[in-house]
């Protein structure tokens, strides 16, 4: 193999040293030399050492100097397209060509009378020798060959209407569309905002061109130009702007969308202006203001629907729709109202390319800062229309505190009549317990004269009481306290006149005297009584007075072993407090619940639901409480039936009164065979809960008297007595 390709090269050096003494010695023969000419450009493409081969043997600058002193227009047009070759084959051929001289001779054979195929290779040369290369861009500058090719880019067509087919229109539209090239070159890949300063002076021209032109062979080198000069260049992006050449990308996008349902290559087509308004705008969001009068977002929507995109081109849209809707409100607006969403989500889910689900996330999150915007003014507006409201509020407010401000004065007022009301009672109330406690005093001041004078004679005595009936009877038109008082001094003057009397009429006397006490209290009430009536007082004077038993005339006297002044002082005052406190407060507690008043009781849970059902009256709380321990009960009753299930909880057994003998020995037990229903139980508990004789005891309904001991004994039995067990075992397993 090494050796086939050491072969190779020694016959690529040996032909181009041939080549190149050919070219030196058939000057006479322009034929000879494009021969050779052509022979080491297809050589230099098929071999890349080749052209570095070619450089070190001098060929290289013999071309370029054949190029300058050929006086054969064929013979310059296949030494440049030759030097061409080499250049775009090898970097070090570029550098070396890449100087003032040649360039200015390439400029020489643009300004001159040349044919367009000279002026084509010379176009060709420089575009080589700029490409990505920063001292080509420099030199074509300073050399000035860039305004002669912009200068090109001005008269290469004449006429907007292109007529391909005539050769002279499709050679001179060659030559312009490799200007348009060259200059793309010139301004960018790598960028030189210099050039793109100059470059800038086309735009009037190419959107003349755009406007008149709608054909695929003029829009794509012009958007290229446009799309290279703008990128990166915020100046020369404003320049365009304001020359209308935004406008005119959307006019003409607007057209090739209409058209692009007619025929596909329009979709294509408006895609490339589609990159080129994109370049116009992504570096200021702020232009897209301009594509909001023709209403490009629904047009770039209804694009992203075509059929014949790939997915590149769809990425493409995806971003211009991002960079349009990043600053707009009124493409975001038309974004929404087109459904641009569920187009944006589908095309994110249904994709595989990581550009284009790039470009769709870029342009979500653009709607999300626009749904963020969107709610802030809805919070500021509704911030607005709530301070509206809380104005509207704050004077209904005032004018409601004034209203209450009236009523609470009113009621402040209704407040102070009732307190003084409550102070007249509260001082009536006084009075008339002193007005009691002084008729008290002077009723034992009168029982004392009665003790007294008790020695006196009985017809004085009955005087004295028809007097005393007289006196009550006229006091009854006064009032209660006027009676007390003048039934006291009316007492005292006859009690002083009176003779002694035996010691049972005495005694009668003082339980008449108190009786008519009483009577006197009861005409309170607008009562009228008799004399005869008197002797009647309630329930529980009758309790305490009693009619003495009947004595021996000449026993002296025999006084009881209590004291009378302290007894009546004693009775009255518990006649007084009852009659006070019976009317106000025995209804208060007539009708309450016993569970609600039993307080400072020591209550648990056994006594307080006694106490509940003992009460007549329940409150809702309490009633509750009631009907849920009856519910509770039924339930527990309902499940202490069932045999079948198993109790969490013991049954409740009663206590076994035992009998025992004389002696406190227990008697023995009464004999009880297990059934066969207990026998059932027995397993059945065994096989549920183990040998948990307490547990089984307690969840199964064996006979009164039964213990565990008595189903562990029976359990072993049966056990070790298998054949007796076994048809009950069978029944069992059955179920």
């Amino acid at each position: 193999m090494e050796s086939e390709d050491t072969k190779k090269i020694q016959e690529m050096k040996t032909d181009l040293n041939l080549l190149l003494e050919c070219l030196k010695y058939q000057m006479d023969s322009p034929l000879s030399q494009k021969e050779a000419l052509v022979t080491i450009h297809s050589i230099c493409q098929q071999n890349s050492d080749a052209g570095v081969y070619f450089r070190e043997i001098g060929g290289l600058m013999f071309v370029q100097n054949l190029a300058k002193s050929s006086e054969h227009s064929m013979v310059k047009e296949a030494a440049l397209y030759t030097l061409g070759t080499v250049a775009e084959q090898d970097v070090y051929c570029q550098q070396t060509l890449c100087t003032s001289e040649l360039f200015e001779d390439l400029i020489l054979f643009l300004c001159n009378d040349s044919s367009t195929n000279l002026k084509r290779m010379s176009v060709y040369v420089i575009l080589v020798l700029v490409s990505n290369n920063r001292i080509g861009q420099t030199l074509v500058r300073e050399t000035g060959c860039i305004k002669v090719l912009s200068q090109l880019f001005r008269i290469g067509l004449s006429k907007y209407e292109l007529n391909l087919s005539d050769k002279n229109v499709f050679q001179n539209y060659q030559l312009w569309s490799s200007v348009c090239s060259t200059l793309c070159v010139c301004v960018n890949n790598p960028q030189n905002d210099e050039n793109q300063m100059l470059c800038c002076s086309l735009f009037p021209h190419a959107n003349d061109w755009l406007i008149n032109c709608i054909k695929p062979e003029i829009i794509r080198p012009i958007c290229s130009f446009i799309g290279l000069t703008l990128a990166n260049n915020t100046y020369v992006q404003k320049y365009f702007i304001s020359v209308g050449g935004l406008d005119v990308l959307s006019q003409v996008l607007v057209q090739l969308e209409s058209d692009s349902l007619k025929t596909l290559s329009n979709a294509k087509l408006a895609v490339v202006v589609i990159k080129t308004v994109d370049a116009c705008i992504a570096d200021n969001p702020t232009f897209g203001e301009v594509l909001s009068k023709y209403h490009i977002v629904s047009k770039l929507l209804a694009l992203l629907l075509h059929e014949s995109l790939d997915s590149e081109e769809k990425c493409s849209i995806i971003l211009t729709l991002g960079h349009c809707t990043e600053a707009c409100e009124e493409n975001q607006y038309d974004l929404f109202k087109n459904n641009g969403l569920p187009l944006l989500i589908q095309a994110l889910t249904e994709s595989q390319n990581d550009e284009l689900n790039k470009a769709a996330a870029f342009v979500l999150y653009n709607c999300k800062k626009i749904t963020e915007k969107l709610s802030l003014s809805i919070r500021e507006n509704a911030f607005d229309e709530n301070e509206a409201e809380q104005l509207k509020n704050i004077n209904m407010k005032e004018k409601t505190i004034e209203e209450h401000w009236k009523k609470a004065k009113e009621i402040l007022h209704r407040i102070e009549r009732l307190e003084a009301e409550g102070n007249e009672e509260k001082i009536q109330r006084e009075k008339f317990k002193d007005d009691v406690s002084s008729m008290n005093i002077n009723i034992q001041n009168t029982l004392k004269h009665l003790y007294a004078d008790s020695t006196g004679e009985g017809s004085k005595a009955e005087d004295e009481e028809k007097s005393q009936s007289g006196k009550v009877q006229s006091c009854k038109s006064h009032g209660f306290m006027s009676k007390a008082c003048a039934t006291n001094d009316q007492m005292k003057t006859p009690l002083k006149s009176a003779n002694p009397v035996s010691a049972c009429y005495r005694e009668s006397l003082q339980n008449e005297t108190l009786c008519k006490t009483n009577s006197s209290c009861n005409l309170h009430s607008h009562e009228e009584t008799t004399f005869g009536e008197k002797r009647f007082v309630s329930q529980s004077s009758n309790c305490v007075f009693k009619y003495p038993n009947p004595i021996v005339k000449n026993r002296r006297q025999q006084l009881p072993i209590t004291d009378p002044f302290t007894l009546c002082s004693d009775i009255i005052n518990k006649e007084v407090i009852n009659f006070l406190s019976a009317d106000s407060y025995s209804k208060m507690f007539k009708y309450r619940c016993s569970g609600c008043i039993a307080v400072g009781k020591s209550l648990n849970s056994r006594n307080f639901s006694k106490l509940l059902r003992s009460c007549p009256y329940q409150c809702d709380r309490h009633k509750v409480i009631v009907e849920a321990e009856d519910r509770y009960k039924s339930e527990l009753r309902k499940s202490l039936i069932c045999n079948t299930k198993i109790l969490l909880t013991p049954r409740r057994r009663q206590l076994s009164n035992e009998p025992t003998t004389s002696g406190g020995i227990k008697k023995r037990r009464i004999r009880k065979n297990f059934t066969e229903e207990e026998i059932n139980y027995l397993f059945s508990g065994v096989k549920k809960m183990g040998n948990h004789w307490n547990l089984i005891l307690w969840s199964f309904p064996f006979q009164q008297g039964r213990k565990s001991v008595d189903l562990a004994h029976k359990y072993h039995k049966l056990s070790k007595h298998p054949k007796c067990a076994a048809p009950l075992l069978e029944e069992d397993l059955s179920v």
